[in-house]
């Protein structure tokens, strides 16, 4: 598959809007042993939380948001060592799993704001683009599809290229693009945003804003794409 791909902005963010709701907040407030939290108004939990989370240590207080967020995902003893790694390191940039680096960034740059900096700051990045195909193909732009195409448009250095570069350029299945890219929505049947660290992929990997990208997609999907 071919497409003409034009990157139409990249921004970067320290903190992704509507990762964390209002009853995330009163939850957290909850756990941290703060009273009547659900009896807070909306506009004041995140600032209500911030206050509480200071209360504790910042490794405590890390293990708690973790606990909160990842106790189905890692154990104790794992969520411990996260919870103080994290004040020395960037760990949602290193952590091997990277399908929990999402989660990972959003409680880092909680604690972050509410520690004023005790944390390291980490950044993600958002990409606007348009992307159309030049043979026809009408079906889902996955995450898979995406960064395979995005593969002439990107310099050599960029690390999605460096650690999946059989993926990015073979027919060979790229299923860690689902963890890789944090979100991919479709605004239009040809304009996306997608959402990502900025660790993977900033603004300084793009080589060219207009490019055309080739995607090869194993053979089992080629045959679906085909009925």
């Amino acid at each position: 598959m071919k497409f003409n791909i034009k990157i139409n902005s990249v921004t970067t963010v320290e903190e992704i809007a509507n990762y964390w709701q209002n009853q995330d907040y009163i939850n957290l407030l909850e756990r941290l042993n703060f009273p009547e939290a659900n009896t807070i108004n909306p506009e004041n939990l995140r600032e209500m939380l911030n206050m509480a989370i200071t209360d504790f240590e910042p490794n405590k207080a890390a293990e708690i948001v973790l606990s909160y967020k990842l106790s189905e995902k890692l154990n104790e003893g794992q969520i411990a060592q996260i919870s103080n790694d994290m004040l020395l390191d960037k760990v949602s940039e290193e952590y091997p799993e990277i399908d929990l680096q999402y989660d990972l960034f959003s409680i880092n740059q909680l604690l972050y704001k509410a520690f004023n900096g005790k944390f390291p700051n980490t950044k993600a990045t958002i990409v606007d683009f348009s992307m159309i195909s030049q043979d026809g193909y009408n079906d889902e732009i996955t995450k898979e599809i995406v960064l395979k195409s995005f593969n002439n448009g990107i310099s050599d250095s960029n690390i999605i290229k460096r650690l999946f570069e059989e993926q990015m350029t073979t027919d060979k299945g790229f299923n860690e693009a689902e963890a890789v890219l944090w979100k991919l929505m479709k605004k239009d049947e040809t304009n996306f945003t997608l959402i990502t660290s900025k660790y993977w992929l900033n603004d300084e990997d793009f080589v060219t804003t207009e490019f055309e990208g080739t995607c090869l997609l194993p053979e089992s999907d080629e045959d679906e794409d085909s009925l």
